[in-house]
């Protein structure tokens, strides 16, 4: 799963005093952006095991601090702390610490049993990355219901049209995900490459989020 983690940063964004779709977006991808800072100096580690998975070559076995629940419940309270501390908004801290949560639910849909609860075995996965003819179509489903979501809910005096640059982009970023050349060792490109993709989409999500106020409620 990759962009349709932002599925529920759409959803809530959409919301009465809501953080801004760009810091959802950061928050809808806060485990993944610490496993990438961690992979660096080796707290966390990947390798590259081509055939793992029908559709991702990374063998994920090591990430207690971000990928465990109890790790994502961390990342969640520290995140809305910083949101509330920012915004003053109990809403916005709350949507956006149930929104990094929700990463480590979406993430069990398809991952091999890499998962933990709190960093040691059982490891969980319901494993549809080894079916991609019901992965793929549900990653869109996500990403596409919660767009049109957004933007139902949702209105800008410029109209929609940074949504769908944001979504144009959305959908280039999974197509090179799914379709791309894939690295075939780890390298310290990987994370670099993940980290510069989720600044890129949030901020791209902060723009196309600008001035877009709940309908209804436009002064």
């Amino acid at each position: 799963m990759f962009i349709g983690h932002f599925a529920p940063a759409l959803v809530a964004a959409a919301r009465p005093k809501a953080a801004g779709l760009g810091t959802l977006f950061v928050a809808a991808q806060l485990v993944d952006i610490g496993f990438a800072a961690l992979l660096i100096p080796g707290i966390e580690a990947m390798r590259i095991a081509p055939g793992i998975t029908a559709m991702n070559p990374m063998d994920l076995f090591h990430m207690p601090y971000t990928h465990s629940l109890l790790g994502s419940l961390l990342w969640a309270t520290v995140f809305g702390a910083l949101v509330w501390f920012a915004t003053k908004r109990r809403a916005a801290a709350i949507g956006a610490a149930l929104v990094v949560v929700s990463h480590w639910f979406v993430d069990l849909l398809v991952h091999i049993p890499d998962l933990t609860l709190y960093g040691a075995p059982p490891k969980l996965g319901l494993g549809l990355w080894d079916h991609p003819a019901i992965a793929m179509p549900l990653e869109i489903a996500f990403i596409g219901a919660a767009l049109i979501y957004y933007a139902r809910r949702t209105q800008a005096p410029t109209g929609n049209r940074r949504l769908w640059i944001l979504a144009g982009l959305l959908a280039f970023a999974q197509a090179v995900d799914w379709f791309g050349p894939k690295e075939p060792v780890y390298s310290l490109a990987i994370p670099a490459t993940m980290l510069f993709a989720y600044a890129l989409l949030a901020a791209t999500a902060a723009w196309a989020g600008a001035n877009r106020r709940i309908a209804g409620a436009m002064p």
